[in-house]
Parts: structure tokens; sequence; C-alpha cells
């Protein structure tokens, strides 16, 4: 005879192991287990049959993989971990005793890890890392704008900080932005790096505290993971750029610039000398030092542009048109020199401004880095979020900083037009949803894809219409009557027409040809039937699924589209009023 199998020895039971077995297996605490787990990137499971897997028992526990485990028991920082609690219990004791050059010589041998391992085994390609920055990149950038409190490290938040100003830099040297989005959250960036969309959010500059229901240690753990892998990412991206990393600026140019300019006082008075450098990269008004190297990929990249254009490449039509529409976006604001005034919010703005060649500056007592002063008379925008503004300066267009943000979704520069100080602006469009087919396109969206084309989109036409239609009210009231008694008549004389028609009315039998001389919409409406009713039951069924979407995807959009002709419609009357009362 065989051995015995029993129950739990076998299958799914001896693939899972619980929390609890696993923090005695590696002999840590849930703490250091969940902090181990998080730089690890291994994560609970959920297992098909939970009641299997627990033996029976149905409490609620949560799983691992045991493979897993034993992994992480190979991991050499479960060593620090002991380390540190044998530091902090032999610091625990001396400071009881009142053994003062004891513990700080404790102090002093306080041990320390790195994660650099970890990242390399976690990201063994480049690419890789780049797919998975957008957690990163948020988590950093929260970091940044945290208030400084006995809950996160003071380091932390100013490594997050210097990061995520190496990381826009980049950006502005690449010019690899794309998309822009202000929200409720925050503002929403969108980047091709590498050929690959990098998505991340940034808080608005307010005031906050810190929130009580949030575990800030373990936001920690996932920020010294994060700054970790976005300090070598930041690294490599400098390096294919041709940038000094760190950042360097060339601070004699920029002292000479100042000099010459009479603006010097700004910087001495702000800051002291060492900090003038680390102040004027985060500012990210001023270009960074590159490598003395020959750009021969850059000019390479700038001929094969040329090419694509005269057509002498054997390329795809559409690829060359493509190509060329990118390197176009990338100068949008070229030749373009903006002010920024003081009630608007200056690092976003200058970010995307420089990101698409544009010029910038503000007020010098604002912050370092003004390159110009508000007196300069080749600015071409300033842009105001007043509503009452003084516009001394006839030289230069007075813009909200929306036009800004959806010049770049656009990708062209809009009319201002419905963006001056004091305008009612129009909807701030997300440049995230993709129009697909049966979806509701509002009419702004259309506008702006009308005006991609190269077409005409109609703007300024409403307000046409409403004066028409204020001019026609008078003359509608006498109107409806002898349309009412038109179509009065036209029914009688309708409904005899369709009588005697039906009178007339004979049945023959078809001929045999009929099914060919039938309109080709019938024809395909009867094949389609025909391949649907030969489907099997299993393709039918997802095929209802899919139609079923469509239905649902077009019932939404006219539930949209009514919503928005009950608003427009309610906007014009009360315009229409405004005017009535205005004459009157």
């Amino acid at each position: 005879m065989g051995r015995e199998k029993k129950k739990h020895e076998a299958g799914a039971a001896t693939q899972y192991i619980s929390r609890k077995q696993a923090c005695k297996k590696l002999q840590l605490s849930l703490a250091d287990f969940r902090r181990l787990c998080i730089l690890k990137g291994v994560y609970p499971r959920q297992p098909a049959n939970k009641k299997k897997v627990n033996k029976g028992s149905t409490s609620n526990k949560t799983f691992y993989f045991l493979k897993d485990i034993l992994f992480l028991s190979h991991e050499k920082i479960i060593n620090k971990f002991r380390e540190y609690k044998i530091f902090v219990r032999k610091l625990r004791k001396a400071e009881e005793r009142g053994e003062t050059t004891k513990a700080e010589g404790i102090r002093e041998r306080r041990p320390t890890y790195q994660v650099d391992h970890i990242v390399r085994e976690r990201y063994p390609q480049f690419i890789d890392a780049v797919r998975d920055l957008d957690d990163a990149l948020c988590m950093c950038f929260l970091f940044a704008r945290l208030p400084k409190s006995g809950r996160i490290h003071v380091q932390t938040i100013d490594l997050c900080r210097r990061l995520t100003v190496e990381f826009m830099h980049y950006v502005i040297a690449s010019r690899s932005l794309r998309k822009v989005f202000i929200s409720i959250k925050g503002i929403y960036f969108q980047a091709e790096i590498k050929n690959q969309l990098v998505t991340w959010v940034v808080s608005h500059d307010f005031p906050h505290a810190h929130a009580t229901d949030v575990d800030f240690r373990v936001m920690s753990t996932f920020t010294e993971f994060y700054h970790t892998m976005l300090g070598f990412v930041n690294w490599r991206l400098y390096k294919e750029v041709e940038l000094c990393y760190p950042p360097k600026l060339n601070m004699k140019k920029l002292v000479e610039e100042k000099q010459e300019g009479a603006e010097g006082e700004d910087v001495i008075n702000f800051c002291t000398k060492d900090e003038v450098s680390a102040e004027v990269v985060k500012s990210l008004n001023a270009p960074l030092t590159k490598i003395d190297s020959t750009n021969e990929e850059d000019e390479a990249d700038e001929e094969q542009i040329i090419l694509l254009e005269e057509g002498n490449v054997g390329s795809r039509e559409d690829e060359r048109k493509k190509r060329i529409e990118e390197s176009k976006f990338k100068k949008l604001f070229e030749g373009c020199k903006f002010f920024i005034s003081r009630e608007v919010a200056r690092e976003g703005m200058v970010f995307i401004i420089r990101c698409f060649g544009g010029e910038v500056s503000w007020e010098k007592t604002v912050a370092i880095g003004s390159t110009f002063d508000v007196n300069d008379e080749t600015i071409t925008h300033q842009l105001v979020d007043r509503p009452n503004t003084s516009m001394k300066y006839m030289s230069r267009t007075y813009v909200q900083p929306q036009w800004v943000y959806d010049c770049v979704n656009a990708r062209m520069k809009l009319d201002v037009k419905g963006y001056l100080p004091g305008d009612q602006l129009p909807p701030h469009l997300s440049p995230f949803v993709d129009e697909k087919p049966g979806s509701y396109v509002p009419p702004e969206r259309q506008r702006i894809i009308a005006l991609q084309r190269g077409e005409d989109p109609g703007i300024g036409e409403e307000d046409d219409e409403l004066s028409e239609e204020e001019g026609s009210d008078d003359d509608d009231d006498e109107e409806i009557e002898e349309d009412s008694e038109a179509e009065e008549e036209k029914g009688t004389t309708e409904a005899a027409e369709v009588n005697k028609d039906l009178s007339e009315v004979k049945i023959k039998r078809a001929d045999k040809d009929s099914f060919m001389k039938a309109k080709p919409a019938n024809i395909a409406a009867e094949e389609k039937r025909l391949a649907v009713s030969m489907m099997s039951k299993k393709t039918k069924k997802l095929y209802g699924k899919i139609k079923y979407g469509e239905r649902r995807r077009e019932r939404e959009a006219e539930n949209l589209a009514s919503k928005r002709k009950m608003i427009d419609e309610a906007t014009k009357q009360e315009k229409k009023k405004k005017n009535k009362v205005q004459k009157s």
C-alpha cells in the first residue's frame, strides 16, 4: 500500500504562508517585516480558495507566497534591522545610567544601510525603472511639499526637493513635456521619456497640516526606496543629454549678467553666497552646464528632420509628418517672453514655459532667478490672475495662466480671446481623455480639433446668432400664429395624399434578382445578422457584451449632450435678459 495522503500537506495549502508565520520564520517584528516587504517589492496575495489555504478555518488572515518569504530570508538588510535594535537597546541603557560620553560614542556608531542593491535587483534594465517612475515621482513631489515636523525627517524632505528639481531640469533640457492638467488634487504632468509616458501629480502650493489618519512610517519607507531609485534615474538621464550631475551652473556668467543689468542685489540679500547656486537651480530659470563633448547625435537628429522635411528619406508619410509636428510642438513658446505677476503660482508656470523654449521672469523681490524686469519692452505676454489689472504696456498681451495650459494641451498657440483679465474662462478640458467613437466630445474640444486640422472652428457664431435672435424677438410673436395656420392646412393635405396612395398600392410578385437590386445598406445588415447567427454561444455572448458597452457609451454621450444643450439654452436666456435690461 502507498502512503496515506493527509489534508493540507499538498496543493494550495503548501504554496501560501500567513503573515504571522512569515514574521516568526524570519524572526522579525511586524513593523520590520512590513518595511522589508516594501523595500523588496513583496506584497500579500489573495488565494483562490482561502478555506483550503487556511486549513479549513474561515478566519481572516493575510497570506504571502512561501517562495517570496524564502526569497526574503536571504536579504542582508535583515541583519541591519537586528543591529539597529541592539543599538537602540545599548543607547537607552547608557542614557538611563547617565553615561553621556558612552551614549555619544554609541550614537556615533549608529548602524546604517543602503538599498542600492535592491534597486538594481528590482530593475535590471534602465527601461524598467522608467516604466515604474510614476509612483516614485508622485511620492517624492508629495514629500518635497510637506511641512517640516517631527513625523518626517528634514533630510528626507530636502532630498526629495533636490531630486524633483533635478528631474524637472532634465525635462526642460530634453523638452519632453507633453500634457498638463489642473485639478483639485494638484497639477498633472505627463512627459515622454525613452518612448515611455511618465505621469505624475504635483500638489498645489498651499499650506497644509499633517493628516492624522495617515501612517507616515509606511510612506517614509516607500520614499526611502523611491528617492534612491530616482537618484539613479536622474544620473542616467543627465548622462544621456550630456549634462553635469549633480547640476552645475556657470555662476561667473550669471553674476556678470546681473551686474550688467544692475540686479545683483537680490541675490546677495536673499541668501548667503554659498547658497546662491542651489537657489538658482531651484528657480528652474537658468541653463545647466553641459559636459564638453561633440553633439553628434543631436546634429544627426537635426539632419534627419531636415531630410524628412525635404522628403529625401524613404520613410512613410505619417512618420515624417509626426516628427515635424513634434519638433514644432517642442518650440511652442520660442521667441516669447513671459512675465509672471506676483499672484500667479510661479514654479509650475516656469517649468511649463521653459519646457517649450520660452523665456520667463518675475519680480526680483519674489524669489531668486529673475532674468528681466517688468519694465522690459520686449515682453510679449504677462500672466495675471486678477480681474482688475492696470495694463500699462501696450506692447504686450495680458492673459490669465490657463491660456498657457490650454496652449500646451492643444499643441498650438490659441487665440487670447476669452483669456484676458476679467474674462470668464472657457472649460479646462482634460488632455488625458481619449475620444472614442460614439463618446461625447464637448464643443470646446471640437473647436480645438478643427483648429488642429486647419479648419474654421466657427468661433463667434454664437454671438452672431444671439444678436440675430435678439433682433428677431419682436417678429417671432407675429410669425407664430401664421406658422400654426399653415401647418394645419399642410397636415390636412398630406393626410389626403397618404390615403390616396394607399388605395392605389398593388402587391406584385418579387423578381428572382430582387436581392441583387437591394440597397447596399440592407445587404450589409442581412450579412451581419447571418454572421451573428453563425457564431458559437461563447462568441455570441462576448459579442453581446461588446455591443452592450457601445450602446451604454452612446446613452452616456446623449445624456451629456442633452445636459450641455440645457446649460447653453439657460446661458442664452440669461444673456438676453441682461441685454434687455441694459437697453431699457
